[in-house]
């Protein structure tokens, strides 16, 4: 009966706009209609519902004058709960509004869970801080971190929407620019000569060793999704500034759609319960709780492994300790002077002091971050041809992850060091190309080592009265195997169509963009 009456009670339309004399600002709610009784709130949150109800005065964006030549609506879309609209610029760049007001039952699959569950859901767009986006672009800033430079506007009955006017009109947005293609007018972007979206990144890097994301610049990305509390960080959140350099290219994160920064969501019964099953929905609070960290960083969790593994305990500690420096007091009261002035005083007096303790806490978060990825640590080859080296050092596992060049000396890509406390268990990935395995002395104990090799001919070889330990080779079907080297257990690769090349690779991310 009760999710049945939550059903039932669909959010009624926002009030209308109320236009200045000159038609160049609106006054307006965010989303009024997320005004509930106090015994619907005891049992699905306060959450952020006054300040959706807060009357904010916000400019009125005309496409045809937004920038030099005005803009014309190029694509509808939307990511989970989002209503978008890219827009195309004479000169060639693109920008995109995003809907303030969201609806999180678009996340569920058509069908009856969705009709059952609807009202609720779309009511539950109230536990995300709908101005939280402006003091995330801040933060960003002063962490060093890439990102967009959204601006709340209205969007009225405008001509030049055209065919999405129906759709699109009388909303509030944020207007930023599209982070994709040529940005190297807009330096939050890194005056990029070109952005790319993850499916593009993610394919580079398994096709050639020279194509790179620089793991400190993730990291320090990641440490600030923490810091604001932002558990919606799958790959689709993310855009890629690339930079060349000496026959090498580098890919700079760029994070996006800060929709559930300040996320609040467990002040309710019913939602607190949820809160225990679904760890990912983390309520943004002063303490960082050690263990949920987990639940905080699980929708990235792959990005992560593949992205962060070549930095050590130290790196984390190191970039944790750089981040915290650079959001000083001023940058964190800085930050919430953006944002519609009617909700500044009052976001800044709640989030100023919970910024300040989770900011010092961002070392001890970072180390329990490290323990967390490297439980199942990966480290991932190429479609190209390389070598694995792994050797004992000072009773921890040391590997080597090399290019092999015909004719020349193999080149060194990534060396790691990991410890039997920390990392239980080592999976490695040769890809695509003709992969060696190579195993020197005796390895350590305590360190499950899985090996699947991929496509391609590979081989695992070892050194005379060499001691493997506890290494598992995963081979791809109908593979004949030059080698069976003794001590090492041999079994068929359980998932070859993820792990058989770069292409099959990819279908371990969620890439829906």
């Amino acid at each position: 009966m009760l999710l049945a009456s939550c059903a039932e009670h669909t959010a009624p339309a926002g009030a209308a706009p109320r236009w200045s004399t000159d038609s160049t600002t609106v006054r307006m709610a965010a989303g009024p209609q997320y005004a509930r009784s106090t015994a619907w709130q005891f049992f699905f949150g306060t959450h952020y519902r006054s300040i959706w109800a807060t009357t904010v005065t916000v400019p009125v964006l005309r496409l045809a004058t937004a920038v030099p030549g005005g803009l014309v609506p190029m694509q509808a879309g939307g990511s989970y709960q989002s209503h978008t609209l890219r827009l195309h610029a004479p000169d060639g760049r693109e920008y995109v509004l995003r809907s303030v007001d969201k609806d999180m039952s678009a996340a569920l699959s058509p069908g009856w869970k969705r009709n059952l569950l609807r009202g609720l859901l779309k009511d539950q767009t109230s536990a995300t801080q709908p101005f939280g986006a402006y003091p995330a672009a801040q933060l960003a800033e002063a962490a060093g971190v890439l990102h967009a430079n959204p601006r709340l506007v209205f969007v009225g009955p405008d001509a030049g929407l055209g065919k999405f006017k129906a759709a699109y009109a009388n909303a509030l947005y944020l207007f930023e620019e599209r982070p994709d293609g040529d940005q190297r007018l807009v330096a939050s972007f890194g005056h990029s000569p070109r952005v790319v979206n993850s499916a593009h990144m993610l394919a580079a890097l398994r096709r050639w060793p020279g194509a790179h994301v620089p793991a400190r610049a993730f990291l320090r990305a990641r440490l600030l999704d923490l810091l604001v509390g932002d558990w919606s960080r799958r790959e689709d959140q993310w855009r890629w500034a690339t930079f060349s350099q000496a026959g090498r290219v580098a890919y700079r994160p760029v994070p996006r759609d800060r929709d559930q920064a300040f996320f609040l969501f467990d002040d309710g019964l019913v939602t607190r319960l949820v809160s225990w099953f679904a760890p990912k929905y983390q309520t943004f609070r002063a303490t960082i709780g050690l263990e949920n960290v987990d639940g905080l960083t699980t929708t990235a969790r792959a990005l992560d492994r593949t992205l962060l593994t070549s930095l050590s305990a130290n790196d984390f500690r190191e970039v944790a300790d750089s981040v915290r420096a650079s959001l000083s007091d001023a940058a964190l009261v800085r930050a919430f002077n953006a944002g519609p002035p009617e909700t500044r005083a009052r976001l800044a007096a709640r989030f100023v002091p919970m910024l300040r303790a989770r900011r010092e806490q961002l070392p001890a978060v970072a180390q329990q971050y490290y323990a967390l990825l490297n439980k199942q640590a990966w480290l991932i080859g190429t479609d190209q041809a390389e070598r694995f080296i792994l050797s004992e050092a000072g009773g921890s596992l040391r590997v080597q992850l090399l290019a092999r060049r015909p004719g020349r000396p193999d080149s060194l890509v990534v060396e790691r060091t990991y410890n039997r406390k920390i990392t239980p268990r080592l999976d490695l990935y040769g890809l695509g190309g003709d992969d060696v395995f190579e195993l020197r002395g005796t390895l350590p104990q305590g360190i499950a080592v899985h090996f699947y090799d991929g496509a391609g001919r590979n081989q695992v070889i070892t050194t005379p009265g060499a001691t493997p330990g506890d290494v598992t080779w995963y081979t791809g079907p109908g593979e004949r195997l030059t080698s069976r080297p003794a001590g090492v257990q041999i079994e068929a690769d359980p998932h070859p169509e993820l792990t058989a090349n770069g292409r099959a690779w990819l279908h371990r991310y969620n890439l829906s963009d």
